[in-house]
């Protein structure tokens, strides 16, 4: 079992830790255990319980009338409007998929999204801030390798269900290929770059996680693509990624390299001579249609 801090709560619920303890005195929502110190520490119970009251609260209900249910009427609450509510609310349920390790919520808020918006909104509005969060809990200890596992594995099949739905571009010549360099597996941005492509009509190969360096050349040699795409969030010394670009850039030295992640954040002033550094997925369809690009493909 989990334990968590008022400040840890007030980062994944979006509860303020004032509000928390006006919650505490004025209507008795929860009486937290609290350390030696008289900190107040909260189980992964009462994490979810609160965020099924503010998922309840963003649907129009009060805390004061909130107060009088059990959390057991709390869950009967929130099943009975099916988990309709707003998109305000989704990284909330999210989170509680994530802690209950529960794949019928997560499914339930991910199509209803998808559905309202778009696989790209989603992934921008709600995606990226919900894994900063996990963040939060990676960084407190307040959730274990299988539940980031067990979410992770789910975005990744919603993001690869999306890409199925998409057609494959009859245009096939010079694609763009994207892949994760040896002893990287976060995949999950990297198969979000295939799906913004293939969205916008681009031809795009992937070719997956941890691929090592003498078959991505083999690929490239291969297939001829108009430019590579990498991401890189496994921690490297700056030496060895220095390196490893140095020798792409001498192998191919006209070959486009697109490059994004924490990694290439860090050591962006000794690369950033040899690859384009990708700050936000938007950016991406420009880089890969850009006229210098495309003018290096007639040539």
């Amino acid at each position: 079992m989990a334990f968590y801090k008022i400040r840890d709560v007030e980062v994944l619920t979006g509860i303020k830790a004032h509000t928390l303890r006006i919650w505490e005195q004025r209507y008795g929502v929860l009486v937290p255990e609290r350390t030696e110190t008289k900190i107040r520490t909260y189980t992964d119970e009462e994490l979810v319980y609160l965020l099924n009251i503010r998922i309840l609260i963003d649907h129009g209900m009060k805390i004061s009338r909130l107060s009088e249910f059990s959390p057991t009427e709390i869950r009967a609450k929130v099943a009975e409007i099916k988990l309709k509510t707003p998109a305000g609310s989704a990284q909330e349920k999210l989170i509680v998929s994530l802690v209950e390790m529960d794949e019928f919520v997560f499914n339930d808020t991910m199509n209803e999204l998808i559905q309202e918006t778009s696989l790209e909104e989603t992934f921008k509005q709600c995606l990226i801030p919900f894994f900063d969060r996990i963040g939060v809990m990676w960084l407190t200890g307040s959730i274990n390798p299988a539940q980031e596992h067990f979410i992770s594995s789910l975005v990744r099949q919603k993001i690869v269900s999306e890409i199925d739905k998409l057609p494959v571009p009859k245009e096939r010549q010079y694609p763009v290929m994207l892949y994760l360099p040896e002893h990287e597996w976060h995949e999950i941005g990297l198969l979000f770059y295939h799906y913004l492509l293939r969205s916008e009509g681009v031809y795009s190969l992937y070719l997956g996680q941890s691929l090592p360096y003498d078959s991505l050349v083999l690929s490239i040699e291969k297939v001829q693509p108009r430019c590579i795409v990498t991401s890189w969030l496994t921690s490297v010394e700056e030496g060895f990624i220095h390196g490893y670009f140095s020798q792409l850039r001498r192998q191919f030295p006209e070959l486009p390299i697109i490059a994004g992640g924490a990694q290439l954040g860090i050591y962006h002033a000794k690369v950033s001579s040899l690859v384009t550094l990708l700050q936000h997925s938007e950016e991406l369809v420009a880089l890969v249609k850009s006229p210098s690009l495309q003018s290096s493909l007639e040539q």
